[in-house]
């Protein structure tokens, strides 16, 4: 089953109780912040103490991830050199606006597995636009190395840029998201929406995962662990859709046994896109904690 990231929580990178608890909590992903909940005067110590953490405490199940200061910065270059070297994490880089910010820290990761004799490649990329420039270099940022598992999308600062704020409806952030979305799919990664900010509008919270769900985003960032359940409860496929999608799988092997090229389901034909979709919705359903007949709990 592949990595779902339908959640991935901000752990400010100087809180040390959150750090401590991280691993309790049910997100997909853990997210590491050096960057803009810290301040500039808290960097080194709350790089320790990720750095701590990550060597010290176990996550298990969780992918880790760190967002680091910028790259071009002593203090984000400072960053790599204390993270790269663990050989198991995800670096996300802030504030991406073009292909060569990716090939850029792409670079310095690199050179410090190599320095640090960790094997190449062990430590992925996320890349996050948030303005103008990125969300209009999305496709080229998305493609730009193999390193990258995913881009997405901040809402603040890419709303600034645009000279307008955020409403509850979301209309200034459609262009924006439908372009990360597509620079996704192209590059066959994932996309990850930005975070809902207001943590008591549970309604709220609960539409605008519902609109990026249904635009096609892999899972949203999130700031406070209390929203976990609601965007879980978004992407969790309902009784239907997965009645769907093992009548789908089970018209597959109904054809294989029969040794026929063709695959129908309610003499409907079945072809490549509907299987996709029921692989993923059964993927959905068992990372929610739903067992289906003849499987074991995973």
């Amino acid at each position: 089953m592949k990595q779902l990231r339908r959640t991935m929580l901000y752990i400010p990178g100087n809180n040390a109780g959150m750090i401590k608890d991280a691993g309790i909590y049910k997100a997909d992903s853990l997210m590491f912040d050096l960057e803009d909940s810290v301040s500039v005067h808290e960097k080194d110590s709350a790089r320790f103490l990720v750095f701590q953490a990550l060597t010290s405490l176990s996550y298990p199940g969780k992918e880790l991830v760190v967002r680091i200061n910028d790259p071009h910065t002593a203090i984000g270059r400072e960053d790599i050199e204390a993270i790269v070297p663990l050989g198991k994490v995800v670096i996300r880089l802030p504030k991406t606006e073009s292909a060569q910010d990716v090939l850029d820290c792409e670079a310095m990761i690199a050179a410090v597995e190599e320095k640090a004799g960790v094997p190449g490649f062990s430590t992925r990329m996320m890349a996050a636009v948030e303005s103008a420039a990125g969300v209009l270099n999305a496709k080229e940022i998305a493609l730009a190395s193999k390193r990258l598992t995913g881009i997405a999308i901040g809402a603040e600062d890419y709303v600034t840029d645009l000279k307008t704020s955020r409403s509850l409806e979301g209309i200034e952030l459609l262009f924006g998201r439908s372009m990360v979305l597509l620079a996704a799919r192209n590059a066959g990664i994932d996309a990850i929406d930005t975070v809902f900010s207001d943590v008591n509008n549970e309604e709220g919270l609960r539409k605008e995962t519902m609109l990026i769900k249904q635009l096609g985003f892999d899972g949203k960032s999130i700031i406070n662990p209390r929203q976990i359940k609601i965007v879980h409860q978004v992407f969790t496929p309902t009784e239907k859709e997965i009645g769907r999608a093992l009548a789908v799988l089970e018209a597959i092997r109904e054809a294989e046994r029969k040794g026929s090229g063709v695959i129908s389901l309610n003499g409907k034909m079945v072809d490549k896109p509907v299987v996709i979709r029921a692989e993923h919705t059964l993927d959905l359903a068992r990372a929610a904690g739903i067992v289906f007949e003849g499987e074991e709990a995973r």
